[in-house]
């Protein structure tokens, strides 16, 4: 199990994201329109630097759900490689099966 404050604070991340996603999303849509008078784009480009950091979705760490390991996480289910493994073998994964040839 990973550290609970290395936990807390990727979900801390998540709703800062969350938070501010639609100012984002409208401050890039300005940035990249370039129809817009580069004073506008400019001006757009310092208000975005001035959010927060961990604001930014690509600062984000992919987590398994239950143990909070970063690494080995497959996204699709949202586990690590450890626990898609037992789950699967004890067939709580609809439609996955172990191959066998």
């Amino acid at each position: 199990m990973a550290k609970l404050s290395l936990i807390n604070r990727d979900i801390k991340r998540a709703k800062l994201v969350e938070k501010f996603a639609a100012k984002r999303a409208a401050l890039t849509a300005i940035i990249n329109d370039t129809s817009k008078s580069d004073e506008e784009r400019y001006e757009a480009r310092l208000k975005l630097q001035q959010l927060p950091r961990n604001a930014n979705p690509t600062r984000m760490r992919n987590r398994c759900v239950i143990t909070g390991r970063p690494r080995g996480v497959f996204s699709k289910f949202g586990l690590t490689r450890h626990k898609l493994r037992e789950m699967a073998m004890r067939g709580e994964v609809p439609g996955m099966t172990k191959a066998s040839w």
